[in-house]
């Protein structure tokens, strides 16, 4: 379920998937296609490890990387969900193949 509300959204990010919604800094996100489909991919990641379980290896894997990178950003764009969701978000038909637990491909991708 797609809900507007910008105070949920952290600053400097236009989205946040916190399953089973995808909320949105403003309605006109609702038209980006590829947004919506890389919030579709963390939905999938956030039900496939039962939510909770999610959060808490999103932000330790966060915390290593960020300690590695030194730099959030970079920490960010290199959590391997973010991986997974940046390199398939442009591919409208990616869950349909998507294979169970892929983000795990991209946990020991290098830094981009």
């Amino acid at each position: 379920m797609i809900l507007i509300y910008k105070h949920i959204v952290p600053k400097g990010y236009s989205s946040i998937t916190l399953f089973p919604f995808v909320f949105l800094k403003s309605a006109d996100l609702k038209q980006k296609e590829t947004l919506l489909n890389h919030e579709k991919i963390h939905l999938r990641q956030q039900l496939e490890l039962l939510v909770i379980p999610f959060f808490f290896i999103y932000i330790i894997e966060f915390s290593i990387r960020f300690i590695q990178y030194k730099n959030w950003d970079l920490a960010y764009r290199n959590i391997s969900f973010e991986q997974e969701a940046y390199c398939n978000e442009h591919d409208n038909s990616y869950l349909k193949h998507r294979t169970f637990w892929r983000f795990l491909k991209y946990l020991r991708s290098n830094a981009k």
